[in-house]
């Protein structure tokens, strides 16, 4: 979860989707200035990581933050200091 969330453009991602949570693919393409490809390369990172869930919505792919694994992940290095 640390090397995933490390990538600055991913913790963009992230932190956006606490906010605007079920958000498609292209509403993170809007945000950042980089490619569709590219935003769903460092989504694919994210998810396999843990940090976001993507459920299927008809052709696209709507994403939220993973609550239930930032918590766990909050808390854990929470207690690393």
């Amino acid at each position: 979860m640390m090397k995933a969330i490390a990538n600055e453009t991913r913790f963009e991602i992230v932190r956006y989707l606490l906010t605007n949570p079920s958000c498609i693919t292209g509403n993170i393409v809007d945000l950042l200035p980089i490619a569709q490809a590219t935003v769903s390369q460092h989504l694919k990172v994210l998810r396999d990581a843990g940090w976001i869930t993507g459920s299927e919505e008809g052709t696209a792919v709507s994403y939220c933050a993973d609550k239930e694994n930032i918590r766990w992940f909050t808390e854990t290095v929470g207690t690393l200091f």
